[in-house]
């Protein structure tokens, strides 16, 4: 069969097939949607959870030196003072006078000015963009409030009554859980420096201007690490973990063509950071970051430790020398993995079949640890005799295999519908497996089909999903 390739995807086009598949929903739809939230459907959650479980498999469970904790949303507040998250984390905010539309300014000045803004004061964005005149790119109009700062933390209160009660945040990032738990950790696991703590977890940032579909959102997930060593290694342990990453990504199929590494300059580092390290990825909007690479020193232990009164140092007993560890943090967001790498699979392809009748078809080449269904077997008909026995192959395969059935529409409209979704493997019911116990299994990719004998069809899919 011949195959011609098309244009990249757009993002509208993303954006159409999620919510058409199953994949992603507007938050709260049925109400008109709220800005920047979103739901994901039957075929989003399992992307979700193969992500997960890849990197859990990939960082914590395939390593010696790796181990997990899954801390809670909400934290002493005196935790987010010694982080410096009270003081520290913000983003310059400005508002349209007119129609009260507000902006990253440091976003305005990237985008509509094509000037570099990591690191300036409020009050150098506020003199860029009163000297540039810059417009609304909503009204239009020219009259902006000054830059001022936004503190990006959720707040909330416990107790019953808001005035009364202590006020809390959602935590904006994992890592302090781990922090305020190192100790926890040392003493009742048999771990030893350098070693590290793993989590997946939500976080909650009140972004300025989310956007770009998933790609910026409100609530995330994050999946990091705190690896923990000696201030002599953080060098050769940094590039260890930059490779890591890689290597993580080649292992669930991400493309290395699109992927780049930056390096943050001295004034874009974060108040904890004395390396930050980007892997960016080519999305249908620029060159943006997928995931970071940051050496935090020994920052958090050491400000943990002044704010609470409780020793954090490490004893090694080998050396008798006591140390607090330094950090080097690997971390990668849920939410944005998951659209890098559905933008990376998808393709759309001019194909002629092998009577050399042209049609189009969408497919989503995932690799098959993210796929969210493995295979789909399908009846040629639903005649009974035919629906029996590809329920008998289903429960088979189900033991150990996330397959879906389908018996609605032509089979060559179900083809279609499983490229699009991902589907590696299709496996083809139809009349001759009632006499020769074989059916037919495609291939997304290649759209190849051979037959297999069902006595052999669950270790035959085994065997091609772990290629």
């Amino acid at each position: 069969m011949d195959v011609d390739q098309k244009p990249p995807v757009t993002m509208d086009g993303i954006v159409a097939l999620a919510k058409r598949r199953g994949f992603i929903y507007p938050g709260s739809d049925i109400y008109g949607g709220l800005a920047n939230t979103w739901d994901f459907g039957p075929l989003g959650v399992e992307i979700k959870q193969n992500i997960k479980n890849a990197w859990w498999r990939y960082f914590v469970h395939q390593r010696a030196d790796v181990v997990g904790i899954d801390g809670g949303i909400l934290l002493h507040p005196k935790v987010w003072e010694a982080s410096g998250h009270i003081s520290e984390f913000f983003d310059p905010m400005i508002d349209c006078r007119n129609c009260r539309s507000r902006y990253r300014a440091d976003t305005l000045v990237e985008e509509k000015l094509d000037r570099k803004a990591e690191g300036l004061s409020t009050r150098e964005l506020t003199e860029i963009l009163q000297e540039a005149n810059l417009a609304c790119p909503v009204c239009g109009e020219r009259s902006w409030t000054e830059v001022r700062q936004f503190n990006l933390m959720f707040q909330t209160h416990l107790g019953p009554i808001e005035e009364s009660g202590t006020k809390v945040f959602l935590r904006p990032e994992t890592a302090q859980n781990i922090f305020v738990n190192y100790k926890n950790v040392t003493q009742t696991t048999r771990v030893k420096v350098p070693f590290g703590i793993a989590q997946i977890g939500k976080a909650f940032r009140n972004e300025i201007t989310p956007g770009n579909f998933i790609f910026r959102v409100l609530e995330l997930e994050q999946m990091e690490i705190e690896y923990f060593i000696r201030d002599s290694e953080w060098e050769s342990t940094f590039q260890h973990w930059l490779d890591a990453m890689a290597e993580f990504y080649d292992w669930i199929g991400l493309r290395r063509d699109r992927l780049r590494v930056r390096e943050h300059e001295t004034d874009e580092l974060s108040h904890y950071s004395k390396r930050t390290v980007d892997y960016e990825y080519q999305f249908p909007f620029g060159w943006k970051e997928l995931s970071g690479l940051a050496y935090r020193t020994d920052f958090d232990l050491r400000q943990h430790q002044e704010h609470s009164g409780v020793d954090l140092t490490y004893y090694d007993q080998a050396n008798e020398e006591r140390f607090l560890p330094h950090v080097i943090e690997p971390t990668m967001g849920v939410e944005r993995l998951l659209l890098t790498l559905i933008l990376d699979a998808y393709n759309e392809e001019s194909v002629t079949d092998v009577n050399g009748k042209p049609y189009e078809r969408t497919v989503l080449k995932l690799h098959p640890r993210i796929a969210p269904y493995k295979a789909a077997v399908l009846p040629l008909s639903k005649k009974p005799e035919l629906s029996g026995k590809a329920m008998e192959i289903v429960r088979d395969l189900r033991q150990d295999i996330v397959v879906e059935y389908d018996e609605t529409q032509s089979i060559g409209r179900r083809y279609r519908r499983q490229d699009e979704i991902g589907t590696p493997f299709c496996v083809t019911v139809d009349f001759e497996s009632l006499d020769d116990n074989a059916v037919t299994v495609r291939d997304r990719d290649s759209m190849e089909q051979e037959r297999i004998p069902i006595a052999e069809l669950r270790q035959h899919l085994h065997d091609r999903l772990n290629q």
